[in-house]
């Protein structure tokens, strides 16, 4: 996780959160992959990684959090490819996979995922995955030290 991290670092820059250099050190994800256990016992969250098969190295990652049951029984997704591997349609069949266990093995009705307005890579990604624009957020989430506007969509479980 450390060498996909600090190999995408100034790739994913531009659409998540300023990161303090605490964060690219071997303790912080130790403590980060705990926590995911945590939230994924807990019920909260569950994240995925793809791992290249011939290094064995992490290629991308993919995460529902904010998971809540009752009547709502919906999550947020979100996702992040290494750079090497940007355009190949390596997310869309990991998202593609991770949504099938959302939808079947947690049972979720919604999944809800919210890009930038100028991310077209992800506005493409989740048109591909089936998922609908619902909205506009203005100043949504602070990203790379600013706070953005977002692009609001979810896909909803036709089985569920």
């Amino acid at each position: 996780m450390l060498a996909y991290q600090m190999a995408n670092k100034e790739h994913l820059a531009p659409w998540e959160p300023i990161r303090d250099s605490d964060f690219y050190t071997a303790e912080s994800c130790r403590r980060r992959c705990e926590s995911a256990y945590q939230a994924f016992i807990d019920g909260t969250a569950v994240s995925f990684i793809a791992l290249e098969r011939k290094s064995n190295k992490m290629i991308a990652g993919c995460n529902f959090t904010n998971i809540v049951r009752g009547p709502l029984q919906a999550c947020y997704l979100g996702y992040s490819v290494h750079q090497e591997f940007e355009g190949q349609g390596l997310m869309h069949e990991v998202a593609q996979a991770a949504i099938q266990y959302a939808f079947g093995e947690l049972g979720l009705h919604r999944i809800m995922a919210n890009h930038l307005p100028s991310n077209l890579r992800s506005q493409k990604l989740l048109g591909r995955l089936g998922f609908e624009r619902e909205g506009y957020a203005r100043a949504y989430l602070k990203i790379a030290g600013k706070w953005e506007d977002m692009v609001l969509n979810s896909l909803i479980n036709s089985e569920g």
